[in-house]
């Protein structure tokens, strides 16, 4: 169970990391994930039935994505659109360019050699996922780590942090956000390829729910894994990854059907919202009880006090009524 939710983690962590270079970056809320996953996908598997290789198939999937995520940009910063607004209507459109691309709802892969073909048939599948999605999510990761330690990727996060300021100290803000939309769709666009190949087939509804896998693979990240160092930010989105598909793992060895993989996913999205404020909340209780211990003060004395000094006034009041 855990060999698989690793490999399957590893797949889903190009998405996880695309989501966070705008939920985190840039600071946007982009729904343009759910059209560009199955993009990727579309792409890579039409590419691979057409006679391309699954590697050739599965950059064409990422330029996809890039593409798709271009388009998101300009909307955004060129149109003035809400980002919000903007991946709807990317991703409402990319419903109708999948179906092209197809041509059909679902396309499988029968006799194509998938990227785990390339490996010795003698290793298990399992192995066999871990090894090819480490590699690429390595490879994403070393770029993305090479990249924000560039010009352009420090324009592109002070970008995120500061618009107002980035634009007062000669960065183009509109090109640095179309440049993260493109980089984000790329990956989420190159996890649909990967999913599509180990599943064997693409499918139009494969994208529903994707922004909310991200989302909770981002936030289980973060909880486990803190840091300012991209590296240590990055790594914490792969891990994130694999935790949360070893939690829908336990779900459904539990014997929850697969129907419910949606609801399931909605509630740890939730439940990883709502920690680190029970966390937090709890944090500063503690601290609270610490200072006042140091200080030589009882906080039920304190509490106590505190009602004594209202009795009077009360009573003054009650007596300035009469």
């Amino acid at each position: 169970m855990l060999i698989t939710s690793i490999g399957q983690g590893l797949l889903w962590a190009p998405l996880a990391i695309g989501v966070f270079i705008t939920f985190r970056i840039l600071d946007i809320p982009d729904l343009t994930t759910e059209g560009s996953f199955p993009l990727g996908a579309a792409v890579t598997v039409s590419a691979m039935v057409s006679g391309q290789s699954a590697l050739v198939a599965s950059l064409l999937g990422f330029l996809a994505g890039c593409l798709a995520g271009w388009v998101t940009g300009v909307l955004d910063t060129k149109l003035r659109m809400p980002s919000l607004l903007a991946g709807i209507l990317t991703m409402t459109g990319l419903y109708s360019i999948n179906m092209h691309v197809m041509g059909k709802s679902n396309v499988p892969l029968l006799n194509q050699r998938v990227l785990t073909s390339y490996l010795p048939a003698t290793w298990s599948v399992d192995l066999q996922t871990i090894i090819v999605g480490a590699v690429i999510t390595g490879v994403v990761m070393a770029a993305l780590i090479w990249l924000f330690k560039t010009r352009l990727g420090l324009s592109l996060m002070a970008t995120g942090n500061n618009s107002a300021m980035s634009a007062a100290n000669g960065i183009y803000t509109d090109r640095m956000v179309i440049i993260g939309y493109m980089v984000s769709n790329g990956c989420i666009a190159l996890s649909g390829a990967l999913i599509a190949q180990s599943n064997g087939y693409a499918d139009i509804g494969m994208g529903i729910g994707t922004i909310v896998i991200g989302l909770a693979s981002v936030l289980v990240g973060e909880i486990f894994l803190r840091g300012r160092q991209m590296w240590v930010r990055l790594t914490a989105m792969v891990v994130g990854a694999i935790i949360y598909r070893f939690l829908l793992t336990v779900a459904m060895g539990l014997g929850f059907p697969v129907d419910d993989l949606k609801i399931l996913s909605a509630g740890i999205l939730v439940v990883v919202i709502c920690l680190p404020l029970i966390r937090n909340k709890y944090q500063t209780k503690q601290q609270l009880k610490r200072y006042l211990t140091q200080i030589g003060v009882d906080s039920h004395a304190t509490a106590n006090s505190s009602l004594k000094r209202q009795a009077p006034s009360e009573g003054l009041l009650s007596r300035d009524g009469k």
